[in-house]
């Protein structure tokens, strides 16, 4: 399948749980400097105060947006849950549905011929709302390629830590989340979409040197983001996930000479006393693609 071309997803290094019913985590959400937003339905809203936060959902998005930041909500599941959280989450300030719990590639088509209708019904262009799901289940484990490929909505794909250890008998560390949440990376890499996440559980967020070691790890590996749960853990999140000036500099660097070789006839390009070849410049103009639209974005 064509892969989507990176200038096509959205920027998304650090998205911070809002819970939707809280309103003095609504109100100072703008000025916490995420790149998005996501207005929680799920986890942090107790069952008896579901339907009231759902309720809240569009005024809630209009102010958490208010900075320019994307909003996104995490609806629940079981259905009877996620039908009446879809339809008020359907918003012209709302671009993204975070799926938590989804099985299968079918799950996604049918939340996405929902979307369908509700877009059609609030005169949005079709495709507006995307399409986050969370691999949170051994079950869904063995069908990450395929959900996110699932359908053109899917913008981003991440390893729910805390319920996969769950669902795995084990316990939310390092040892075990290693393997399943690379696996959820790569699956999101080849289907060409977001691969947000690292390795570890989220709840973690006290001690910023070890989330911060954390996260440069995730940057390492190939992931492009993160969910958080906390005010501090954002400009963590914006910085690592930002290439740094240094690894910016040496990618211009790299180009340049490639640029110099190829005008010279010369087959063999050195730079600062190393070969280069095609994907050391591919990774160099995905340094400076990513870093264009960062500074594009306002840093």
């Amino acid at each position: 399948m064509a892969h989507a071309q990176p200038q096509s997803l959205p920027l998304w290094r650090s998205m911070l749980f809002v819970p939707t019913n809280v309103e003095k985590f609504v109100t100072s959400a703008p000025s916490r400097g995420a790149d998005a937003y996501i207005l929680d339905l799920e986890d942090s809203i107790p069952m008896a105060q579901k339907a009231e936060a759902r309720i809240m959902v569009r005024t809630a998005a209009a102010k958490v947006g208010a900075g320019g930041a994307d909003v996104l909500v995490r609806i629940n599941r079981p259905w009877r849950l996620t039908v009446p959280d879809i339809e008020a989450s359907v918003d012209a300030n709302v671009c993204a549905l975070m799926l938590p719990k989804i099985a299968d590639a079918g799950h996604v088509c049918a939340i996405a011929e929902i979307l369908d209708e509700l877009e059609a019904e609030h005169d949005l262009e079709n495709g507006h709302t995307k399409l986050f799901p969370m691999i949170e289940t051994t079950e869904a484990y063995f069908h990450a390629a395929e959900i996110a490929t699932a359908h053109p909505r899917v913008v981003a794909m991440n390893l729910g830590s805390e319920d996969y250890a769950l669902s795995a008998g084990m316990l939310p560390e390092e040892e075990g989340l290693f393997q399943p949440t690379l696996h959820v990376m790569m699956a999101a890499r080849a289907a060409g979409i977001l691969p947000l996440g690292f390795v570890g559980t989220v709840a973690e967020y006290r001690d910023r040197d070890a989330f911060r070691a954390r996260i440069q790890q995730a940057a390492r590996l190939g992931f492009l983001g993160s969910a958080c749960i906390h005010p501090l853990q954002v400009d963590i999140l914006n910085e690592e996930f930002t290439p740094a000036p240094a690894a910016v500099k040496q990618a211009r660097g790299v180009i340049a000479a490639y640029d110099t070789a190829k005008a010279e006839g010369r087959g063999s390009v050195e730079y600062e006393g190393k070969m280069i070849d095609e994907p050391i410049i591919q990774r160099a103009e995905q340094t400076l693609a990513r870093a264009d639209m960062i500074a594009a974005r306002g840093g």
